[in-house]
């Protein structure tokens, strides 16, 4: 193990978060909020900090697989905890764990809040809680990749921070495809922005709600999430959330202008079919006249069907991206259309975008491998493949995903386990861990659109954080942390 280049690499790091808290510290003079003297002294912190650990580079700078699984894990710790003081300094979250927890969630992109009253918080504190939605959504480390050299070894670092079976170089330097992946990101929030400023959004809600979706984080500036704002707002957020769960490498192909490679993605016409099919699902199921015609007595509906399938719309959006923003209480929703959201909970968006979940393409892998074990079965002689996009899988991608699935499960379950002992009942608990294992935000039960996480006791929120981090990773980097054969010299 490298530790040199670990401690070399994470200061880099510090110094990069050091000056992201810029634009917070900005919005803070703007508004003259005292809570930006604790922005302006974690970013000296930060930058000094990182200073020192960057200081002298290391002699061996290759990162080899190993490292750059541990220099992902230590890095998106190490920003939760140190994003999260400018909450505890200025005293807006004066508890360490609930200030971690917000700023992990942040950072993962979930969007699971303990802030009872967001309106009692600076609007500083809230654009640093968004802006670290739009860093994590990419990635801080692809960000990094930008300023610094490229070598070979850095494709490490970006497999194992960007989600998905699996991550290309879209150009022959792995500088080049994340500078290209960046900008694409950067266009389409400003696009975003630009869209929600017209539709009539003030300009610091449209900044941070594009941050939110943009992420697919969730982060509001309002109580009632979405739910205050027009129609048309609601329904470009709709469209953006979509739009930011396609992978980007389609963007990147669309830039190249290899428009024959689109048309063969079958991990993104699944994503649009799968999403169009949950929306007229819910929308028949949150339409009042079937629901008083089924007798579903005491849910919750829309008397139009217009109102049923726009809310549908968003809500099938913000869960299946992992976003978690919000339009009404589906928590009051009849049970078949909660089954749904429940159900693409741990679906998720396309590998290689800013959702979460267990990826789309996982899913395609899933079903094909069941359909070939059966084809199997019936032909024992025959030779067959698991194909995707025209193209063969090869065996170690099968296997990663297989045991991505196992790991997930056993995570799942043991934290379900340590969480029950706060005595909430089963689906507040279940759903819990599904949202922050899958960094969607809402759950169901306690955890609904109206509810948070405050009320969860110490140890169940470490666990949750861990949750988060671990489903925004991938699982690998943290359980290779975790590993002591990780940290043995060889």
């Amino acid at each position: 193990m490298n530790s040199k280049v670990i401690v070399y690499t994470i200061g880099k790091i510090l110094k990069l978060e050091g000056f992201l808290f810029v634009i917070p510290i900005l919005f803070g003079v703007y508004y003259s909020e005292k809570a930006t003297i604790s922005l302006c002294i974690v970013a000296f912190l930060s930058v000094a900090a990182g200073f020192l650990l960057s200081i002298k580079p290391p002699e061996k700078k290759s990162i080899r697989a190993r490292e750059g699984l541990v220099i992902t894990g230590l890095t998106w710790i190490i920003l939760s905890i140190v994003g999260s003081l400018p909450f505890i300094f200025a005293g807006a979250i004066p508890s360490f764990t609930d200030a971690v927890f917000e700023t992990a969630s942040g950072f993962t992109t979930t969007g699971a809040s303990i802030i009872t009253d967001l309106e009692a918080v600076p609007r500083c504190l809230l654009m640093w809680r968004s802006l670290t939605h739009w860093i994590g959504g990419m990635g801080i480390l692809m960000f990094m990749l930008i300023f610094i050299p490229s070598s070979a070894d850095e494709m490490n670092i970006m497999r194992a921070e960007s989600p998905g079976p699996s991550v290309e170089k879209m150009v022959p330097k792995v500088r080049e495809t994340a500078l290209i992946l960046y900008s694409i990101y950067f266009v389409m929030t400003v696009v975003l922005i630009l869209a929600l400023v017209i539709a009539g959004m003030p300009f610091f809600d449209s900044v941070c709600l594009s941050f939110g979706t943009a992420g697919t984080g969730g982060f509001g500036v309002h109580g009632d999430s979405i739910a205050g704002y027009s129609h048309a707002c609601q329904t470009i957020i709709t469209i953006g959330m979509v739009m930011f769960g396609v992978n980007f490498n389609l963007y990147c192909l669309i830039v190249m202008r290899k428009f024959k490679d689109i048309l063969h993605s079958e991990e993104v016409i699944s994503y649009l079919v799968i999403y169009f099919t949950a929306t007229i699902l819910v929308s028949i199921g949150t339409f009042n006249t079937l629901i008083n015609s089924l007798g579903w007595d005491g849910a919750a509906g829309f008397d139009k069907l217009s109102e049923a399938i726009h809310h549908s719309a968003f809500q099938v959006a913000s869960i299946m991206t992992t976003t978690g923003y919000a339009t009404t209480d589906f928590n009051l929703w009849a049970s078949m259309p909660k089954a749904v959201m429940v159900f693409i909970m741990f679906i998720g968006a396309c590998a290689g975008s800013t959702g979460g979940g267990l990826k789309v393409s996982r899913w395609i892998l899933y079903n094909k491998q069941i359909y070939h074990e059966i084809e199997r079965l019936i032909h024992p002689n025959a030779v067959t493949k698991v194909r995707l996009d025209g193209k063969v899988v090869d065996d170690k991608t099968i296997r990663t995903a297989n045991v991505f699935l196992m790991a997930f499960v056993f995570l799942f379950v043991f934290s379900l386990i340590i969480i029950s002992f706060d005595g909430f009942d089963l689906i507040t608990s279940f759903t819990a861990i599904a949202a922050t294992i899958n960094n969607i935000g809402p759950g169901l039960g306690e955890v609904g659109p109206l509810g948070g996480f405050s009320n969860f006791g110490i140890l169940s929120k470490w666990v949750l954080i861990v949750d988060m981090i671990a489903g925004r990773l991938e699982l690998f980097p943290i359980l290779i942390m975790l590993s002591p054969n990780t940290w043995r010299k060889k």
